[in-house]
């Protein structure tokens, strides 16, 4: 089977149903997005991060390619548009939690930085609150339907990415940067 089939090449790209939309469509730009972010968890993956935080970002994979699916079917009714619910943020914030009792209570802003995964977490954490912008602006638009919980979700990741970050510097005894202002 060919990996191309050419039928993009006017510049519109199918979504769920028969529906084709400009590939520059808000909804496709979020969805793009979504799996911009989905690559950055791979990238960060591939730094070996200790088991329970891959194991987490590998769960994050899925759910995110959940969401990819749910905003690429607008259909209220349809199979995908649902799937992310209370339970997936409930998850989340259980991880935020469980973590942020690992760490040392934040004194001052800290840098993007630290080990090669923790730098990669916070890069996907920038893409994840992009993705979450386009995904207000989709909800926003006139006549589009984006369920609440994909914007709840969105806006979780973005912490639990942050929260990740200075997990993994802290279990590979890399020390967070703090920001200091130049004054």
């Amino acid at each position: 089977m060919k990996i191309y089939t050419k039928t993009g090449d006017d510049g519109l790209t199918g979504i769920l149903g028969k529906k084709r939309l400009r590939k520059d469509d808000a909804r496709i730009e979020a969805y793009g997005t979504v799996d911009e972010l989905n690559a950055a968890m791979g990238l960060a993956r591939s730094f070996k991060m200790k088991a329970g935080e891959d194991e987490l970002a590998a769960r994050i994979q899925d759910d995110l390619f959940t969401l990819g699916a749910a905003l690429a079917d607008p259909d209220p009714q349809g199979r995908f548009h649902n799937q992310i619910t209370d339970a997936h943020i409930a998850r989340l914030e259980k991880a935020i939690d469980a973590m942020t009792e690992e760490l040392s209570p934040m004194r001052c802003f800290i840098l993007p930085g630290g080990s090669v995964a923790a730098s990669q977490l916070h890069v996907a954490r920038t893409i994840c609150r992009r993705a979450e912008r386009q995904v207000v602006h989709l909800a926003n638009l006139p006549d589009e339907n984006v369920p609440t919980p994909l914007l709840i979700y969105l806006n979780r990741l973005s912490d639990l990415l942050f929260v990740m970050a200075r997990t993994v510097n802290h279990l590979a005894g890399v020390a967070d940067v703090p920001w200091e202002s130049k004054k």
